[in-house]
């Protein structure tokens, strides 16, 4: 059902590992809607830069979050999502950002990871307080993630070479709208690591 969340295989919720949360939002995807053929591009190569930052995040005992749309099947699940885009989408970003066993699965009805979902209530199990933004598309579902998510005081990363829109000119828009409406980092993952993104949140945090 749409805000599932799919646990980790131990028993209890694992803490975020310096309330680090890493977020990778409708990545698994068919990229069959209106539009797709001129996202599609983008998402795959900001795929190769998500990966980079998904190694670094299990490395580091970070939690890993796929918030992903229902592609409209109300009945759907992870595993079924999975099985859509392998068979619809002749995309290699999936092959780069499968989820494994330890990764979180939240299946989102609408465009915020927030809405309607159990995302508000697993992060704060997991002591997440820092939480970085990847994925599709950056004026959309990134930008309506990030809105929910800067009310709630999580401090954000939306690192802008991980995220992808159809339109360069409103994914920069809305790039600078979370850079300065809610005090997002946007640097590229090639000019910081989680680590030192980390230290930088926590530091303005304490000023």
């Amino acid at each position: 059902m749409p805000g599932d969340a799919e646990p980790r295989t131990s028993d209890h919720d694992d803490p975020a590992a310096d309330g680090v949360a890493l977020l990778i939002i409708d990545m698994i995807n068919c990229f069959d809607f209106p539009g797709s053929e001129k996202l599609k591009p983008g998402a795959e190569r900001a795929a190769d830069r998500i990966a980079g930052l998904l190694t670094q995040a299990r490395d580091a005992g970070h939690p890993v979050i796929y918030v992903n749309d229902n592609f409209g099947e109300w009945h759907s699940e992870k595993s079924k999502l999975i099985e859509m885009a392998e068979a619809k989408a002749d995309s290699r970003a999936l092959a780069l950002l499968r989820p494994d066993d330890t990764d979180y699965f939240i299946i989102k009805p609408q465009f915020s990871g927030f809405y309607a979902t159990n995302l508000p209530v697993l992060l704060p199990k997991l002591g997440a307080s820092k939480l970085v933004l990847t994925g599709v598309a950056t004026d959309i579902c990134i930008l309506f993630t990030a809105a929910d998510a800067h009310m709630r005081d999580y401090a954000l990363w939306i690192p802008e070479d991980c995220v992808a829109s159809d339109a360069e000119a409103r994914g920069q828009w809305a790039l600078e709208t979370m850079r300065n409406s809610m005090s997002a980092e946007t640097s590229s993952s090639a000019k910081l690591t989680l680590a030192q993104w980390r230290k930088n949140a926590d530091a303005q945090r304490e000023k």
